[in-house]
């Protein structure tokens, strides 16, 4: 890339601010972080899908940004990628409850992928992406996924944490305070059914806990005190008061290494994250003293993460900030104009 800033075409289905409640969009506890890392490379943002902190949370985000519905010209495109969601973006447009982030992906990758050859950085987000996609072979494609051992010939593209919020992060002061909870989850119940019946279920008959989220079927566990879904910065709330969380996930993000925003929006609330022992990866993330083998042994981390003097939690978080630096914005960024490096030698036929 040299000295030379690129005119990025950003597409995202999400917020920048805190949004609206009734969404899922994990992409507001790293997305605006991300974006500022770009500008502040030397890029020009231009946002390609709908303003929605304007538009539906009526919270207009003030900063550097350009948002355009139409087909402007750009430098490179960076796809937050979308995939068919049932009975929302697979719809007519003109159908109630539709929304069209999949429609314009698609004239997105239409125009400046297949019709352009504009330089191409993909970031399944969500492990959606089929194997045999042919947008994979496209020369000037990367795919990304935010996995510590991505599949299929992807890079390692993390969510990421602000520097200077990890830098300022004081364990001390993240270990003193009151808790009410012992033990919360938060997040949705997409795909995490059997992490939660091996390690939250039985954990919760022993520990006053909260669970806040969409979670629709759960019949199964009784005894669990779902609270139904709460706005972004209350589920940051919740981990201020809180002990300990798990980091609860499908198989394809526990087998690939693929780690959620939840476990910095715990640990930089000063709430340890308990991991399934299982979950690849687990060791550069999470101290050992906090990986699980099941529920009861959830319930024990827990209690005795509860029990802990001001000093030993202290040295608990220390460690848990220490491993968030994987997660660091400028690692991050350094992957994103590694790409982009790539794709200015082609673009200048070097």
């Amino acid at each position: 890339m040299g000295d030379r800033g690129m005119r990025i075409g950003y597409s995202h289905w999400g917020f920048l601010g805190d949004g609206v409640t009734d969404t899922p969009d994990g992409g507001r506890s790293h997305r605006k972080t991300l974006v500022d890392g770009l500008v502040a490379t030397g890029h020009d943002i231009v946002f390609l899908q709908a303003d929605r902190d304007t538009t539906e949370a009526r919270t207009p985000v003030v900063g550097p940004y350009v948002w355009d519905e139409g087909l402007p010209e750009v430098d490179a495109l960076f796809l937050e990628w979308r995939w068919p969601v049932r009975g929302r973006n697979d719809t007519p447009c003109q159908a109630a409850g539709h929304t069209c982030d999949l429609h314009r992906q698609q004239q997105l990758v239409d125009h400046y992928v297949h019709r352009l050859g504009v330089p191409a950085l993909l970031w399944d987000k969500d492990q959606r992406l089929a194997p045999a996609d042919p947008i994979r072979a496209a020369s000037h494609v990367t795919v990304c996924e935010p996995a510590l051992y991505p599949r299929h010939g992807a890079r390692s593209l993390l969510f990421p944490v602000a520097d200077q919020v990890l830098d300022m992060a004081d364990p001390k002061a993240l270990a003193d305070g009151d808790r009410r909870l012992p033990l919360v989850y938060v997040g949705n119940q997409y795909g995490r059914d059997a992490a939660f019946d091996a390690f939250f279920a039985p954990a919760a008959h022993s520990l006053e806990h909260e669970v806040a989220g969409k979670w629709t079927d759960t019949g199964r566990w009784p005894h669990v005190r779902f609270t139904g879904r709460i706005s972004f910065q209350e589920g940051l709330a919740l981990h201020h008061q809180s002990h300990a969380t798990v980091l609860l996930a499908p198989d394809r993000y526990v087998t690939s290494g693929q780690f959620t925003q939840r476990v910095f929006e715990a640990v930089l609330s000063g709430c340890a994250p308990v991991i399934p022992a299982h979950y690849r990866g687990a060791a550069t993330v999470v101290p050992g003293e906090l990986h699980a083998c099941g529920g009861a042994h959830v319930a024990d981390i827990t209690h005795g993460v509860a029990g802990m003097a001001v000093g030993g939690k202290t040295r608990l978080l220390d460690r848990c900030l220490r491993r968030l630096d994987v997660f660091r914005l400028s690692r991050q960024i350094n992957t994103i104009n590694a790409v982009l490096d790539q794709f200015g030698r082609v673009d200048d036929g070097s």
